[in-house]
């Protein structure tokens, strides 16, 4: 029964492919420095326009040694719950409505209604 089996041919990681007649572009390589020093050498086809900014192994973003400065995109501030909150609601109206709860979580309680604070 050994005799029979059938053996495979690896063909998961094997290409029947080759490099043969085939022209690479021309390449140049391109220096990043990132502002903890680490530097980075990219190839890149000199048809191929180069970023100014990659992203560099550790993190941080990485500039384009003797390049163009990279353009800085607009960026809106960050909306908090509080900003959304005032978009539905003014002021008045939320210290309305936190009277309302409070008062209904004294009861609750079984505490003593308390009496508005005068301005």
């Amino acid at each position: 029964m050994a005799e029979r089996s059938l053996r495979g041919t690896n063909l998961s990681w094997l290409s029947f492919e080759s490099d043969e007649g085939v022209t690479f572009s021309d390449r140049e390589i391109s220096r990043y420095v990132c502002p903890d020093g680490h530097v980075s050498e990219l190839p890149f086809s000199v048809e191929a326009e180069v970023p100014p900014i990659w992203e560099c192994r550790c993190g941080l973003d990485a500039r384009l040694e003797n390049g163009p400065e990279p353009e800085l995109k607009a960026t809106k501030p960050q909306r908090t719950h509080w900003d959304m909150l005032l978009e539905r609601r003014s002021v008045p109206e939320l210290e309305e409505l936190l009277e309302e709860r409070l008062s209904l979580l004294r009861e609750m309680r079984g505490e003593k209604p308390r009496r508005k604070r005068s301005a």
